[in-house]
């Protein structure tokens, strides 16, 4: 059974190359996890390391942290001075779980960071602590050559360093550890920069990867034949081999992990949340799966299921080859909506080319029983004569309505008939019509929502909010502050009486629906306004000083139920609350507001963001228990299996009774407590000198 460990955030996952799923989450890092390299001693153990000052070591088969290398002053130094270091680390041996590393030497100093920065220029090949190696600087460049270096790897056996370049070329570098002056040859077959490079375990192989997502394998002793394993998905930026050669792995901008056998066919795929450059529908939720739905691969929708963190499938919206070629205008999938049961996705997909007018497609996809899947219903082309804003579906069971807005002037209802009146079969004999077309003064509407019994449609057009009944009749204009209408929210359960608001001139409005007056109003600039569908809560993103602030609260109330300061930096501008399955049951106060459902938000930087209770967290932390154990005792299998029973055990029998202090053991005996068991020599062997550690001397017994 092969494992591949990656890092991700604040932890280090472990996955299963043949199943594909995560078997373990390495999780004690309070910071970014920079790096991973195996335990060149023992196979079954891992290092990594962290932006918070720590290079831990783990048992990454059984998930259990053993030690904790603090490397804490490191970091300092170079935070002070603004400088980079590339530093040599010896990791004392010790019995204890966590010792401090103080014996640094370093190997490259005085790196500002302008010079890092410029680093792409010239590659320095410097010698470690004892070792015979030169420092030599690696340098090729060309006036007005793209060739700034882009990637490194070494040869694992020969004097060779293999360099990419911005152009697409690598450079095979010589003989750099003689006296005599370093060669270079070099290869050509990629087009774009060349990401990334890895030798193989023998060195008889190179590969290489790029954005062309393909996988190329460079025949070292014979240059120019090469192997090409295309189509892998996104640009490749890491490529990865097994320790025995029989497996490659190459990491994905699209945040997937593809494991292949030895450059000749795909055995695995690991996709996490398929990122890309930009998100443009809503984050929503897919009632049937309850997965979260948004962009995925060009022109395809995402189902993410949060609960697992794992993709289920992507749906092809857009039904077109997608060509990777910058400046080429295609189909995007720009909107997508649900309606409340699950069966109806409305997406929307706009096309601009040079010289022409904007290309609009909307789209009605039914569920299908069947294939458990959407499949296409309705396609209505120029459903407006210029862009979709905004779209939704009326919660009323009695009907089955989208309504469409638009910069032309006009909101449009499009309703839904079936001839058979049978839910299994609604693809056959349906149709979707064009119901209503209603406008206001020539206005442009840039928000709209529905009410959560369906009985009222709120849509904004410009600093006017308008209120619409079923049957079309405009009820009342509402009126506010200066500024566009921004967003619209209808209050849930008790407060479905309120409306509100947001307007570009940084006002947070909330209207009385049975008074039809201004409730009250508050200075904020609200980037996104999103209401919890099984509560009464709604949470408002606020910006200020380049970044988010939080603040959940009812309508009726005065006073926030939960407020968070500099959540992130830049504006949150996609946010949904998740249903959860099982309702919690929070003691804490600030806390009770995720008992139903918890909040995802996407960051400036493509992070998708959660809220967690600490019963959410205690439920974690007993789940991996075997991370956070007691320092004073020993991280075993048998522990963990029998420690606490027999402490419970003492207790019972002679719980006043004085315990007797052992004597402590020694390093040897500590290094034996903290090693896995299925790594440790026989028994026969380790049994005189684990008895003999157990006795108790006479002069200690006195």
């Amino acid at each position: 059974l092969a494992f591949l460990l990656c890092a991700s955030g604040e932890s280090v996952k472990v996955y299963s190359s043949s199943s594909e799923e995560c078997v373990h989450d390495l999780q004690g890092h309070t910071d970014l996890v920079s790096g991973i390299v195996r335990n060149p001693s023992n196979h079954l153990q891992v290092y990594s390391c962290s932006a918070d000052g720590t290079v831990r070591l783990w048992d990454f088969t059984d998930g259990i942290l053993i030690k904790v290398q603090v490397i804490s002053d490191v970091v300092c130094v170079c935070v002070s001075l603004e400088l980079f270091q590339l530093v040599a680390v010896h990791l004392p041996l010790s019995g204890d779980q966590e010792v401090e590393a103080r014996e640094l030497s370093a190997v490259l100093c005085d790196v500002s960071p302008s010079g890092a920065a410029s680093f792409g220029r010239k590659v320095r090949v410097v010698g470690l602590p004892g070792t015979s190696v030169a420092n030599k600087s690696l340098s090729g460049n060309k006036k007005g050559a793209k060739n700034a270096f882009t990637c490194v790897s070494c040869h694992p056996k020969e004097d060779c360093i293999a360099t990419g370049h911005e152009d697409g070329k690598i450079r095979l570098w010589r003989n750099f550890n003689q006296k005599k002056e370093y060669t270079y040859s070099t290869l050509h077959w990629h087009h774009g920069a060349v990401n990334t490079l890895q030798f193989t375990p023998e060195g008889t192989n190179l590969l290489s990867g790029g954005i062309e997502s393909v996988l190329v394998q460079w025949h070292y002793t014979q240059e120019n034949q090469k192997d090409f394993l295309p189509r892998l998905g996104g640009a490749i930026t890491h490529i990865a081999v097994s320790p025995d050669g029989s497996l490659f792995c190459t990491s994905h901008s699209d945040n997937k992990i593809t494991i292949i056998q030895s450059c000749v066919k795909v055995s695995a795929i690991i996709q996490g949340l398929v990122k890309g450059e930009g998100v443009r529908t809503d984050l929503t939720i897919d009632p049937r799966s309850k997965a979260l739905v948004l962009n995925g691969k060009p022109g395809h929708l995402q189902f993410y299921s949060l609960h697992r963190d794992k993709l289920l499938y992507n749906l092809d919206i857009v039904q077109q080859e997608y060509i990777h070629e910058e400046g080429l205008d295609q189909f995007e999938v720009v909107k997508a909506a649900f309606d409340t049961r699950g069966n109806w996705l409305a997406t929307v997909e706009e096309r601009t080319q040079k010289g022409s007018e904007l290309e609009i497609n909307l789209k009605l996809w039914a569920y299908d029983e069947q294939t458990q899947s959407f499949m296409l219903n309705t396609t209505v082309t120029a459903p407006h004569e210029d862009q979709i804003t905004a779209m939704c579906f009326s919660p009323s069971p009695e009907t089955t309505m989208l309504v469409t807005i638009s910069f032309d002037g006009h909101f449009k209802a499009w309703l839904y008939c079936s001839l058979t009146h049978d839910s299994a079969n609604q693809a056959e004999g349906a149709c979707w019509s064009c119901d209503f077309v209603g406008g206001y003064h020539h206005l442009k509407p840039g928000c709209c929502c529905f009410s959560a019994d369906g009985s009222l449609l709120a849509v904004g057009f410009q600093e006017v909010v308008t209120v619409w009944s079923p049957s079309w009749e405009l009820l009342t204009t509402l009126s506010q502050p200066p500024g566009a209408i921004r967003d619209l929210c209808f209050g849930r359960l008790s407060c479905s009486k309120y409306l509100l608001g947001t307007s570009t001139k940084n006002q947070l409005c909330c209207w009385n629906l049975l008074t039809c007056s201004l409730e009250w109003s508050t200075p904020v600039d609200v980037s996104l306004l999103q209401a919890d569908p099984l509560s009464e809560n709604m949470a408002a993103f606020c910006s200020q000083s380049g970044c988010s602030d939080l603040f959940v609260f009812k309508p009726g109330e005065p006073r926030p139920l939960y407020s968070q300061k500099a959540l992130c930096t830049g504006k949150v501008q996609r946010a949904v609350f998740a249903p959860r399955d099982q309702m919690l049951e929070s003691c804490e106060e600030h806390a009770q507001w995720l008992n139903r459902s918890q909040l995802y938000f996407f960051t400036q930087h493509m992070d998708l963001m959660t809220f967690s209770t600490k019963t959410e967290e205690d439920r974690l932390l007993a789940s991996s228990k075997r991370l956070m154990v007691d320092d004073s005792v020993a991280v075993t299998p048998f522990y963990l299996l029998l420690g606490k029973h027999r402490q419970q055990q003492e207790a019972l029998t002679n719980p006043m009774a004085e315990r007797i202090q052992l004597p402590q053991g020694s390093i040897a005996i500590k290094e034996l407590l903290y090693t896995p068991a299925h790594v440790l020599p026989s028994a026969s062997f380790l049994c005189s000198m684990f008895v003999r550690s157990l006795l108790i001397s006479s002069s200690s017994a006195r």
